[in-house]
């Protein structure tokens, strides 16, 4: 019989990319929204001053992909549709999907109209038995929970 719910591993995750599974990744960073503050002063009738704090910009945080280096230039050609100026057609939807310990779905994020804006290789140093990492950054236009 469970005594609680148990949280959920960070390790347990896969990401898509237009419907198609990508690469195992060692990281997944930038899953967040955050909403700006205004803050708008008046005075009442009486002349009190008060202050009321109203939602702002929504603003979506850029999503950092970090895996092991594999023989795969699909971060690079996709990076080179932008240099080349088709950002229509670099635009893709993706998701990060979260599992519990029994591999079922816990938890989706959905990003909308995502493109990688920096693809990153990682120090190459001949005195260390470390694996070369390759990080994309996709900026994109809205994160979802799905």
């Amino acid at each position: 019989m469970p005594i609680g719910i148990d949280p959920i591993a960070t390790y347990a995750f896969h990401v898509n990319v237009d419907g198609v599974t990508i690469a195992q990744f060692k990281e997944v960073d930038g899953l967040s929204i955050s909403v700006g503050v205004i803050e708008h002063r008046s005075n009442t009738g009486g002349g009190q001053p008060i202050m009321r704090k109203l939602p702002g910009t929504v603003k979506f945080e850029n999503i950092v992909l970090s895996r092991g280096k594999v023989n795969d230039a699909a971060f690079w050609t996709w990076i080179k549709q932008v240099q080349d100026g088709d950002i229509d057609g670099a635009r893709r939807d993706g998701s990060v999907i979260l599992y519990d310990y029994a591999h079922g779905q816990v938890s989706k994020f959905d990003f909308k109209q995502g493109w990688p804006c920096k693809v990153e290789l990682g120090k190459l140093q001949s005195a260390t038995d470390t694996v070369l990492l390759e990080t994309v950054t996709i900026t994109h236009e809205r994160l979802e929970l799905g």
